[in-house]
């Protein structure tokens, strides 16, 4: 079980900018990843979660929330990262994200919730090219601190076909 309660809900602070967005950035790998935090639904400790087949190993299954079936995505395996043990900081993070005109609501598992940052527009860096690396779902790069926060786009990032149907085989 995790040290995090088992929900735990956000306050997004009044005195944003606003030239600026908040995201809440958690940690995966030792690299600090951001989501923009009006996405964010809830925070869950980590918990079991019903298996679904012949889905991609970056889906670890679903969950029933409060009666909404949602797909749960390791975001190491889903970014090819090193597998590690869950432990007891290992959070998942319930988003909504948007497809067209649909949205649904997505859990990813990471390593650790960190902080929330308000980052101003011009403080926020263009991804690079990498050339044939697909790169879309980042939206950025922010340095804070003397750290570098990847921001994501969930909406590229949790929109693809598998996710979609591992959503649409349990209703």
């Amino acid at each position: 079980m995790s040290s995090v309660s088992d929900s735990t809900r956000l306050e997004i602070s009044s005195d944003t900018q606003a030239d600026s967005s908040q995201y809440l950035t958690f940690l995966l790998g030792g690299e600090e990843y951001g989501v923009d935090i009006l996405r964010v639904q809830e925070i869950k400790g980590w918990d079991n979660v019903t298996q679904i087949p012949n889905t991609p190993d970056y889906i670890k299954g679903v969950i029933n929330l409060r009666g909404a079936i949602v797909p749960i995505i390791d975001l190491r395996q889903r970014f090819n990262l090193e597998n590690t043990q869950y432990g007891p900081t290992t959070v998942v993070i319930v988003l909504k994200v948007r497809n067209n005109e649909k949205e649904r609501t997505v859990g990813i598992v990471v390593d650790a919730v960190s902080d929330v940052y308000n980052i101003a527009g011009d403080d926020m860096k263009p991804p690079p090219d990498f050339g044939d690396i697909d790169v879309e779902f980042v939206n950025g790069l922010a340095t804070i601190d003397d750290k570098m926060v990847i921001t994501l786009n969930i909406d590229e990032l949790l929109n693809t076909p598998a996710i979609a149907e591992s959503a649409m085989t349990t209703h």
